[in-house]
């Protein structure tokens, strides 16, 4: 269905690089890392979000044409405008100083991604001067208006402006309402992500919204998505939460999905459990064919391994697929495409 992630180097990077600078293409080098727990689910938005844009990829680090904030993803670390490629630091350095990379009075500083080749810190910090040393401008390491990164990727010197996530979202982990078994903020910005790589002009759908994790991290992210969920005291939470962090409570309604109607791109469905008792069949069936009705695309997630057929009975497809776990506790997470 899909390839783990691995070094994946269809022709040498040297080549890849220097030929699309040649020819005014962009390229972003993206740094990501992730708890072993959500491994899986970082690879799955990684594929998501990029999908055939990848050119290159290790477990740390991978290259590609498409920009993204990484601010919008809980996995990336950093993303880095390549601007000048050489083999070596000092053919770098040589770059660095033919160019102007800051504005008159901008300080900046050059660090060292050190996802890239292995240096030790010592070798860091030499190259981080060697190519300053080339820039025209003020240095200077606590404060800079400007950041470039500099790493060697098997080999292969890059240097660009390297931009990284602010993390305000970091505040919605703590919220006025949750469940103890609710998504977590990451693990719903995640789902938001895979359900949505596209963002312009998508409508979104959360049925099952409960405290609304899903939806204000989509909110949090420009989208346009509405929530619903049958239970009284979860739409009362998620409205206390959507307020708290200034969105609108109207965004969620109270009743039950099966009686939604109209048109979404996509959805997300955290599909209701208890961890004592089990969602009836047909009930199932009722909700997964409300949501075929109601959006082509979903991100399913589910507790209970046999709910799989009755999502392809419902008319989807499982185009991609993980688990994240938490202790004993563990969700598959299903990318569904109606099938045509």
């Amino acid at each position: 269905m899909h390839e783990q992630i691995a070094e994946r180097i269809d022709e040498p990077i040297d080549e890849r690089i220097q030929q699309a600078l040649a020819d005014g293409r962009s390229l972003y080098l993206y740094a990501y890392a992730s708890h072993e727990t959500e491994a899986e689910l970082c690879a799955m938005e990684l594929r998501a979000l990029f999908g055939g844009c990848m050119e290159w990829q290790t477990g740390a680090l991978l290259l590609s044409r498409r920009r993204i904030d990484p601010d919008r993803s809980p996995f990336l670390n950093l993303r880095l405008d390549i601007a000048a490629s050489g083999d070596s630091a000092e053919k770098i350095a040589e770059l660095a100083g033919s160019r102007r990379w800051v504005e008159s009075g901008e300080p900046f500083k050059v660090t060292y991604i050190k996802a890239g080749d292995p240096f030790d810190y010592a070798e860091q910090r030499s190259f981080e001067r060697l190519v300053g040393s080339r820039i025209q401008g003020k240095a200077d390491m606590k404060h800079p208006d400007v950041t470039l990164g500099l790493t060697a990727l098997n080999g292969t010197w890059v240097l660009g402006v390297r931009h990284a996530p602010k993390r305000a979202w970091h505040a919605h982990i703590h919220k006025p309402q949750n469940y103890s078994t609710g998504l977590s903020a990451a693990v719903a910005r995640a789902l938001v992500n895979i359900a949505a790589p596209e963002t312009e002009g998508v409508r979104l759908l959360d049925p099952c919204c409960g405290m609304g994790n899903v939806l204000i991290e989509a909110l949090s992210m420009g989208l346009d998505i509405r929530g619903r969920d049958i239970n009284p005291l979860a739409v009362r939470g998620a409205r206390t939460n959507l307020k708290h962090y200034g969105f609108s409570e109207t965004l969620v309604t109270l009743g039950d999905m099966n009686d939604l109607e109209g048109h979404y791109d996509a959805a997300v469905l955290d599909m209701p459990y208890n961890l004592c008792s089990v969602l009836p069949e047909e009930e199932q069936r009722r909700m997964l064919t409300s949501l075929r009705r109601l959006a082509p695309r979903a991100v399913i997630v589910t507790t209970e391994e046999d709910v799989r057929v009755r999502v392809q009975e419902a008319g989807y497809r499982i185009a991609d697929e993980c688990q994240v776990r938490k202790g004993s506790f563990v969700r598959q997470v299903w990318l569904c495409e109606a099938l045509q």
